[in-house]
């Protein structure tokens, strides 16, 4: 071993390479760029403002006119793509609004699609939650709990609604068994086979998703232990991924990001596949808290926290800060 010499102290210096801001700059072993990162927007039927989200400062459930404006910027600054979420007046027991050709998502899809064009990937979540009056993300049998199989007709439906509506990529992410499967069988079966799939194939029933209920206006009853997976399962996170490849995924996710980047690299170890991590609104409220009070670097803090996430072995990240995180890394 090369150690330190009595005289002239030592042979090897790790710290001559972190000397000027160009030379970290230069040998930086991870890169975040605009092009990976994805911004989640939520449009809420009737609005004719943007609303604000209290849980989450400066993002806001945004009226059809202002998602085009926030579309148009996410293109300017060069980002991968949107995901949009459809936030409706009604709701049922079966989430007919997320079939609708007249649903607020179906025709967010087509708003944006027509603002855009091929600047951005246009991404659309693919779950009833928002759309049913329990909240849960598919459909209850006699004894209260998600009907699987039920539950992936609609998924089925759904899928080719937002085809239909102008889709680039949907976002199945009710966590159902053979989801993919059948999304993928809906959507070939109607001639949509250039539209993708980004799978949510590791998602975790998990305590930081508290303030996205508050942006989707959620009415869940109960929890969704029964089909989101158990924070403590990491092999389990991998083996969804790859059920979800092997069904014909083009991209698969994991979600949340901070509390499992240890799922995020075993499962990009595991898949050949892209691999995205969604930033999610518990994470993205907890640093802007702690700003608000003074207490870390918030600009910083949105770079180090993205920067860990693509450490990890994300190739994309859904992030509430992308248009902002765009502009700092200019």
């Amino acid at each position: 071993m090369l150690g330190p010499d009595p005289v002239t102290g030592p042979v090897v210096r790790p710290r001559r390479l972190r000397t000027t801001p160009a030379l970290r700059r230069m040998v930086a072993e991870t890169a975040v760029q605009p092009r990976q990162l994805v911004l989640p927007l939520f449009v809420r039927e009737g609005l004719a403002e943007p609303y604000p989200i209290s849980s989450m400062p400066g993002v806001v459930q945004h009226s059809r006119s202002s998602l085009l404006a926030a579309v148009s910027e996410a293109a300017e600054l060069g980002l991968g793509g949107v995901m949009l979420f459809g936030i409706p007046d009604f709701k049922d027991a079966t989430g007919s609004g997320a079939i609708d050709p007249s649903g607020v998502l179906n025709l967010a899809i087509t708003d944006v699609v027509a603002e855009v064009g091929d600047a951005l990937t246009v991404m659309s979540d693919l779950c009833v939650d928002e759309f049913t009056d329990h909240g849960h993300c598919g459909l209850l049998g006699n004894d209260g709990q998600v009907d699987n199989d039920k539950t992936l007709a609609v998924y089925a439906e759904m899928a080719r609604a937002q085809a239909h509506a102008g889709v680039d990529m949907v976002g199945p992410s009710g966590m159902m068994d053979g989801q993919v499967r059948v999304v993928r069988e809906a959507l070939d079966s109607a001639e949509h086979t250039d539209v993708s799939i980004l799978a949510y194939s590791a998602k975790y029933a998990s305590a930081f998703f508290g303030p996205f209920r508050e942006a989707v206006d959620s009415s869940l009853q109960g929890d969704r232990r029964t089909y989101q997976q158990d924070f403590a399962n990491a092999r389990e996170g991998v083996r969804e991924a790859r059920l979800d490849v092997a069904e014909g995924a083009d991209i698969v996710m994991v979600k949340p990001a901070l509390a499992y980047l240890d799922v995020v690299r075993a499962v990009r170890e595991a898949v050949e596949v892209p691999v995205a991590a969604y930033n999610i609104s518990g994470e993205y409220a907890m640093v802007e808290a702690a700003a608000a009070h003074g207490w870390i670097d918030r600009e910083a803090a949105i770079l180090e926290t993205l920067t860990s996430i693509r450490r990890a072995g994300a190739d994309v990240i859904l992030t509430y800060w992308a248009a902002e995180a765009a502009r700092l890394l200019r």
